[in-house]
């Protein structure tokens, strides 16, 4: 498939941009943290701070509009204020004065409560937001004391004042690129677990290609976060299709946008997820809730929705849901299996198969060990089986092993897996593919596509570029990718792990901790069940 690539890291977002590098965001950030870190404990540093940020950024990018409808009308900046005021329709969204960072900077008594009225007053503005900026309380208290005084407040402000965050300098996913830092931060810093696994930019943008979203497709994802990969996926469509046009870009008249779709569970990360999509200004429809107990996304007739497209980064290796979940299912999304208590990573893929359209594709970043745990062993293994059976029924297009390190709360490596529905996308005759013909599944070892780095490696475009090119002509290369025929995974008992089919000459990794543990929780549970099956018997016994 043919399309114009372009570097993100080479074209910034808007023409002639000079945007905010990252280890500028970065240090920035981390210097408006430290002026709450006393106040507010770690975890909640990004509660305060990146709402200032959003209220930063649409009051810099509203500055851009009225400049711009300024130079067109001919007129100062002051009189296209107060026209884009009579008329909301000339501008992108329409900020209160209010509201404006401007103002707000001035503020020397009562800024906690200035604060929480100016986002009140740019929800009554923008309903879109209603429910996120509007429950926000910057005058908040605790045991009869505010939780963050103005003067820490003003702290903050000033060290946000440094720089812009207008339309031409900062890269687009400002809000995301914040959350992704201050997850990491505060985790280094306090030794508590996020229990979030925020998806680092260079692989949702790997993602979003991987996923081949096409004009007017919809696309979802079911433990959205702060909705940076549904918005990677529109990020991508503009990339090929996109042209500037009043200091944006936008789509042609003629090119459907696509409509996003999400779901997450936590309450601040859903806010987080709306104010990312009111920045990049997409039609997104985001809904609060559990999806594994709860989806909300549902057609007339109680369904699941069915979507183009499905993307995510489910946390991994999750034990948060029991048996009953998946038994007393009513959307026929576990067709393949039960998945242990241990882990939810099969539970999240069969969801994500089930929200697919006919003709629909999903990219999944997953634990590695979803794609080994249980080959090999004796017996049944309700992860391998379930593999067996998505294997068998030729839904897996394509597993990727991704480099080590490269996550902001983890150390280990991942996989990204493409499954789809038949037809296949692309165009590929996956019935030719492999001796014998039956299918086959493209390997791809992209260990060591990384650029070794600290604390973190990183993806560079050009690593982007190999893996997303092989995986789209799901080419052959030498010691990076291979077409696996589907009776030779069975013959591997159907492991699904990059590195048993495609060697790049790296030492094997010792077993992830994390895999450790998945693989002690599965013998425990697998030892109660026997302890229980024993117990039934001895009890019929009468012993």
């Amino acid at each position: 498939m043919a399309t114009r690539r372009v570097r993100e890291k080479v074209k910034p977002y808007l023409p002639g941009a000079k945007t905010l590098d990252l280890s500028t965001l970065r240090n920035w950030l981390w210097d408006a943290a430290c002026k709450i870190r006393g106040p507010v404990d770690a975890p909640r540093y990004k509660d305060y701070i990146l709402p200032l940020i959003f209220i930063k950024r649409v009051s810099d990018v509203f500055e851009d509009e009225v400049e711009r409808l300024a130079k067109e009308l001919m007129q100062t900046k002051e009189k296209a204020a107060q026209i884009a005021e009579n008329d909301h329709s000339l501008v992108r969204f329409f900020l209160p004065k209010e509201s404006r960072w401007s103002e707000l900077i001035k503020v020397r008594s009562g800024l906690g409560q200035r604060l929480t009225d100016a986002m009140r007053a740019f929800v009554k503005q923008n309903p879109s937001l209603e429910g996120v900026l509007d429950t926000i309380d910057f005058n908040a208290t605790a045991a009869g004391q505010r939780v963050v005084t103005d003067d820490h407040l003003a702290e903050v402000m000033q060290v946000l004042n440094k720089h812009r965050l207008g339309l031409y300098d900062v890269q687009p996913d400002i809000i995301g690129d914040a959350y992704e830092y201050l997850i990491a931060k505060f985790q280094a810093g306090s030794g508590q677990s996020a229990g979030e696994y925020y998806t680092p930019r260079q692989v949702a943008r790997l993602m979003a290609k991987l996923l081949d979203v096409q004009p007017g497709m919809e696309v979802y994802d079911p433990c959205c976060g702060s909705f940076s990969l549904a918005i990677k996926a529109h990020l991508e469509l503009l990339e090929r299709c996109g042209k500037e046009r009043n200091g944006h870009w936008e789509l042609p008249a003629k090119v459907p946008p696509v409509k996003l779709h999400g779901q997450e569970i936590l309450a601040a990360t859903y806010a987080m997820a709306k104010m990312n999509a009111f920045i990049h200004q997409v039609e997104a429809d985001i809904r609060l809730g559990d999806t594994m107990n709860h989806p909300r996304f549902l057609e007339t007739d109680g369904g699941l929705k069915k979507f183009d497209r499905v993307i995510a980064n489910p946390m991994w290796n999750q034990d948060a849901f029991r048996q009953q979940t998946y038994e007393n299912d009513t959307y026929g999304r576990f067709i393949y299996g039960i998945p242990p208590n241990s882990t939810a990573d099969w539970g999240w893929i069969q969801h994500m198969l089930a929200s697919l359209k006919p003709n629909g594709r999903t990219v999944v970043i997953i634990d590695t060990g979803a794609a080994s745990r249980g080959s090999g062993n004796q017996g049944s293994d309700r992860e391998r089986d379930i593999r067996k059976k998505i294997v068998e029924a030729n839904l897996v297009e394509m597993v990727i092993l991704m480099p080590s390190n490269i996550f902001a709360n983890m150390s280990g490596p991942s996989v990204i897996m493409v499954l789809h529905k038949s037809p296949p996308p692309l165009g590929a005759k996956r019935e030719e593919e492999g001796a014998g013909g039956g299918g086959s599944v493209l390997m791809i070892n992209a260990s060591r596509e990384c650029e070794k780095g600290r604390p973190k490696n990183e993806l560079t475009e050009k690593n982007i570029e190999r893996i997303a090119e092989a995986g789209l002509s799901r080419g052959e290369i030498e010691a990076f990718s291979k077409l696996v025929p589907l009776f030779e995974i069975a013959k591997n008992d159907f492991n699904l792990s990059p590195s048993r089919y495609v060697s790049n000459g790296a030492a094997e990794d010792i077993l992830p901790l994390e895999e450790a543990v998945v693989l002690l929780k599965e013998a425990e549970e697998e030892r109660a069940e026997a302890d229980e099956r024993l117990r039934n018997l001895l009890g019929a016994l009468g012993l």
